[in-house]
Order: C-alpha cells, then sequence, then structure tokens
C-alpha cells in the first residue's frame, strides 16, 4: 500500500518530464539524466543505452529525482519543489500506450544515434520537498 509520501511523490513526478536516476558505478557514485512517466505508483525511465548506465541501475536499488526551481524572481511569491523516490530497478519493455506517454524520443545523444533501454523503479520510500519563497518589498 503507498504511503501518503509516495503517492505525493507520483503525483509530483507526473508534472515534470525529466530527472536523475542516481546509483552507483564501479563503487562510484552517479548520476543520470532521464526521461520519465508514471504509472500506477511506479517509475518508468526511459535512458540512452549507449552510455550502459542502465546496467549499474538493473537489479539494485536506485534514487530517482526531480524538481520544479522557484518561479521567476519577479514574482512576489515562488514556490520550488523536489522529489526523490528510491527503490528497485528492473529492467522493461513499456507497453504500446506507455510509449506514446513518453513521446517522441530524442534523435541523438552527445552525437550518437538515440538508442532506449527502459527501466522500472518501485519505489520504496519517497520524500517531498517544498520551499515557499517571499520576496521582501
Amino acid at each position: 500500500m503507498p504511503t501518503d509520501e509516495q503517492r505525493a511523490a507520483a503525483e509530483l513526478l507526473g508534472r515534470v518530464e525529466h530527472g536523475r536516476v542516481a546509483t552507483s558505478m564501479r563503487a562510484l557514485p552517479f548520476l543520470a539524466s532521464a526521461r520519465h512517466i508514471v504509472v500506477d505508483g511506479r517509475v518508468l525511465l526511459r535512458l540512452h543505452r549507449g552510455h550502459g548506465y542502465h546496467r549499474a541501475c538493473v537489479g539494485g536499488v536506485v534514487a530517482y529525482g526531480a524538481e520544479v526551481p522557484s518561479a521567476a524572481p519577479s514574482a512576489r511569491s515562488r514556490q520550488s519543489w523536489s522529489v526523490q523516490v528510491v527503490g528497485e530497478c528492473a529492467a522493461v519493455e513499456p507497453t504500446t500506450a506507455e510509449l506514446d506517454r513518453f513521446g517522441p524520443a530524442p534523435r541523438s545523444v552527445d552525437g550518437v544515434p538515440f538508442d532506449p533501454v527502459y527501466l522500472r523503479v518501485e519505489p520504496q520510500f519517497a520524500t517531498v520537498h517544498s520551499v515557499i519563497e517571499t520576496d521582501s518589498l
């Protein structure tokens, strides 16, 4: 049963398209950018296979995070939020409907044709942080 925090995290992640997956490779931490969608409380990721980052993620525990920075500095009140989910990661083949939700894939990454690989993160826990800033006038 998802917790309130996990439901809030899934709802916020559904508002943005990109984030970063974190794990370790050869005992060193690293972050990789990814496109994501949320399906039934799980986070599906699309990464470029050419970097090989997916191999470090599959079968392990990863963290996936995204955020929305505060609005333009000219606004009187600004709000930002960040979400992080942590859970087991597995390789998946998305359904046709899920592929449609991802939208078109990039043409290339770092000058190499984009070759997608899809991962699923099964959240074990989630954190949501929000900040409301007020300008002093």
